[in-house]
């Protein structure tokens, strides 16, 4: 227990940077201890905010954020696909030991952030009741909350730079900084939500502006590390200017992580959607329960994030079967950790959704779409860290061709014909996510197999 609390203070601290010569477990744990508490905290910014308008405003609240969050998903899609190209570039040049390199990578997805936050921002600005009458919103629910949607576009600068800068921060090895940014931006988010929610009275409204308050502080100290530099990526300011050879790279790489993340996405909007047709109190449950199961997931994600910086970073250092073995392992230990949890929801699902809310409906739908989900979290296990390990060697088509046959060809029209043609209703929706996943994890292990991915270069 010593050594393993050695070890924990190590990995919160950041202590060790070089992944590519210590012990294979050795490396997963202090890489994955960060990355995990990093993603509890970004998944905290969702719960929390459910949590507070669920108590505070009610039902139409809650149907409102679910309805925005669908839509943010696409921009959410766009950061992880670039978080996902600065995490595998900047990884290489750090197993390389290309410093300067390293910060040139930084410095050019910062510029890119930037320029697609800023145009998605205005975008949902101005269209903001548009975008809640698209995905099926009443009018008085496009009233009461179009501010929201509003103010939640606007930060979509945030939204994009605490994506790409903590894929950046991961790669470079410093997972240490993403993960207390991401902790900084929740106590800020946490606080905010308590005065000008209950206290103040401001509505979903308030769940908005403390999200943007927190998410924004949280990037401010991710420029602040990542200038003052880690030891393994050196930024100056004459990076600050764009370079085509760099940017041509990164958008290479980003464009099948983005791909596959907006196929994916795109396909939960298609859900939400079916779902509106069966009432406000179904999006509640669903958007309630889809909180608690990424609150879980994401965790997960923290595993599978490592095992791409190991891969990226073991790349660079020529250790291309040091790689494969790290990711067999993560993946194993996330499978453990993922039916740990299944078996939890199982069992307690109603207790997790009643902490949110007493209604009967709302309740109903957030038990069954828990139940349901968790039949699939063995495969998931596997699907996620090999997916995001493949992403991490620079090999974002395989799991973008993957998405698109599970997603939009197998999940959508099951769930389109399960919940309208056999008359399932929600149970038919929250059923196609379960088999469209699992397939998807079994396809994702034997392309890994292969072994295509070895053979990358970035």
């Amino acid at each position: 227990m010593r050594k393993i609390l050695h070890l924990f203070i190590q990995a919160i601290r950041g202590e060790e940077q070089n992944y590519t010569e210590l012990s294979i477990n050795r490396a997963i744990f202090l890489l994955s201890v960060p990355m995990i508490l990093e993603m509890i905290g970004e998944s905290l910014f969702a719960v929390v905010d459910a949590f507070f308008v669920a108590r505070y405003v009610g039902t139409e609240g809650v149907a409102t954020v679910g309805l925005t969050e669908s839509v943010l998903t696409l921009i959410y899609s766009v950061a992880i696909g670039l978080s996902a190209a600065a995490t595998a570039i900047v990884a290489r040049r750090v197993g390389e030991g290309n410093k300067i390199g390293g910060g040139l990578a930084v410095a050019q997805v910062i510029m890119i952030s930037l320029v697609l936050g800023i145009s998605v921002g205005i975008i949902g600005f101005v269209f903001a009741e548009d975008i809640l009458r698209l995905m099926g919103g009443s009018e008085h629910l496009i009233e009461k909350g179009s501010s929201f949607t509003r103010i939640i576009f606007a930060s979509s600068p945030s939204i994009v730079l605490l994506y790409t800068l903590s894929g950046a921060l991961r790669g470079a090895g410093d997972a240490s900084t993403a993960m207390r940014s991401i902790l900084i931006a929740n106590f800020i988010n946490i606080a905010m939500d308590f005065i000008l929610i209950p206290i103040l009275g401001f509505g979903v409204e308030g769940a908005a502006i403390a999200t943007t308050v927190g998410r924004t502080i949280g990037v401010l100290y991710q420029l602040y590390a990542l200038y003052g530099g880690n030891g393994n990526v050196q930024i100056l300011i004459k990076q600050f200017v764009p370079n085509k050879e760099v940017i041509k790279n990164m958008l290479s790489v980003a464009a099948g992580g983005t791909g596959q993340f907006l196929i994916q996405s795109a396909s939960w909007i298609f859900l939400t959607r079916i779902l509106s047709t069966f009432g406000s109190e179904v999006v509640a449950g669903y958007t309630i329960a889809i909180r608690i199961i990424i609150f879980t997931i994401l965790p997960s994600w923290g595993m599978s994030n490592a095992a791409a910086t190991l891969v990226g970073q073991n790349l660079g250092a020529g250790k291309p079967e040091r790689a494969e073995t790290s990711v067999w392992r993560t993946a194993f230990f996330n499978m453990l950790f993922l039916l740990l949890v299944g078996i939890i929801f199982a069992f307690c699902a109603k207790d997790f959704v009643e902490i949110f809310t007493n209604e009967p409906k709302v309740v109903e739908a957030g038990v069954l779409c828990l139940q349901i989900v968790c039949l699939g979290y063995i495969f998931f296990g596997y699907g996620m860290v090999i997916g995001q390990s493949l992403n991490g060697a620079g090999d974002t088509l395989s799991p973008t061709i993957m998405n698109f046959v599970c997603f939009w060809l197998i999940e959508i029209p099951l769930a389109y014909f399960l919940a309208k043609n056999l008359a399932w209703g929600p149970l038919g929706v929250f059923s196609s996510i379960a088999i469209s996943e699992s397939i998807l994890a079994v396809v994702a292990i034997f392309v890994f197999r292969r072994g295509r991915w070895k053979r990358m270069q970035v």
